[in-house]
């Protein structure tokens, strides 16, 4: 009996020549390991690769050369992305599309790999929609808020850096006595504070997900953070809902004036560094997956990993839907930070 699904998908398949692959939105550690990963796994099954450099930028400014192995060779430790990244409003716009899709004709892309965040997703979404291209997203982001994955390409490192700086910052508030609100990255979501928080030791986590539920500040003052210790880490997500660090700050010298109060942004330094082997792994096996999937006919979808399982999300899903905050974490938190 003749297997016409089998046919049609190897017809498609021989239809992919040619694969364009770039990162967008912000940097994140791994972002090269996964360029490198879709480069050799695209070259190992016959098929051309072409790096697009500056993100959607560049498929409006041809801004793309020819991919060989020996362009990724020596990258997988390196932080940061070879292929640079940039933020492109014009994509936003259907004559911005346009023009992109005129180059992806021009230099004969016949599917493209999008590593990034939600934004870099959600255009990548749009423009296959547009124009019925083949997409494959790979979750490139610190933050870990893209929904079907349970982490996201940089994370990891991104957590060991900041449990590396608070590790440093705990001997100075404890030299002085003071209270330190600390502020990580994540924008609206809490996954770096929460987890964060757990492994340095931080007697709390400000989080936006319960921000409206809880008066987070005053349950930590009124909890007795300073019973029995001599001074006190708390991570603040940064976020318009939390007023970061310098807004709890500024609240804590207004209403409880006594207490000694410091604040570090550790901003970008979260998203520099050489990658954990965690995050090189991670990257290693969803670049991978992503040209397996466009040999499979695979296309608006993202690749996630669940159970230490590679599965593939529909954009659709991972872009609008929230990410969970695990709420066991808060309260081993709240148990532990006594």
């Amino acid at each position: 009996m003749i297997n016409f699904v089998a046919i049609y998908i190897y017809i498609r398949n021989m239809a992919i020549k040619c694969i364009g692959i770039l990162t967008s939105g912000g940097d994140a550690p791994g972002m090269n390991a996964a360029i490198r990963a879709v480069t050799r796994t695209a070259i190992y099954n016959g098929l051309e690769v072409k790096g697009i450099y500056r993100g959607y930028r560049g498929l409006l400014t041809d801004e793309i050369i020819p991919f060989q192995t020996n362009n990724v060779s020596n990258i997988i430790q390196q932080g940061g992305t070879i292929l640079k990244t940039a933020r492109c409003q014009e994509f936003r716009e259907p004559e911005g599309r346009e023009q992109a899709y005129k180059v992806i004709q021009k230099e004969e892309i016949d599917a493209l790999v999008v590593i990034g965040g939600d934004g870099s997703l959600s255009g990548a979404r749009v423009f296959a929609q547009e124009y019925n291209f083949p997409i494959v997203g790979l979750p490139g982001t610190i933050d870990n808020d893209l929904y079907g994955t349970d982490t996201t390409i940089g994370y990891d490192t991104a957590l060991n850096t900041i449990v590396e700086a608070i590790d440093k910052i705990r001997d100075t508030a404890s030299s002085h006595e003071r209270l330190f609100f600390i502020e990580v990255m994540g924008r609206d979501a809490g996954f770096l504070a929460l987890n964060g928080a757990i492994a340095v030791g931080a007697e709390a986590a400000i989080i936006p997900e319960i921000w409206t539920e809880v008066d987070q500040l005053e349950e930590l003052i009124k909890n007795g953070f300073r019973k029995t210790k001599n001074s006190s880490i708390v991570l603040v997500a940064e976020s318009e809902i939390t007023g970061g660090a310098i807004g709890m700050a500024e609240r804590v010298k207004k209403e409880y004036p006594q207490y000694d109060v410091r604040v570090t942004i550790l901003g970008h330094i979260q998203r520099g560094g050489s990658p954990t082997a965690t995050d090189r792994i991670l990257a290693s096996r969803m670049g991978e997956a992503a040209i397996t999937a466009l040999m499979e006919d695979q296309r608006n979808v993202m690749i996630g990993i669940q159970n230490d399982n590679i599965v593939y999300v529909p954009f659709s899903k991972a872009i609008k839907k929230d990410k969970p905050i695990n709420r066991d974490l808060l309260n081993t938190l709240r148990i532990l930070s006594i």
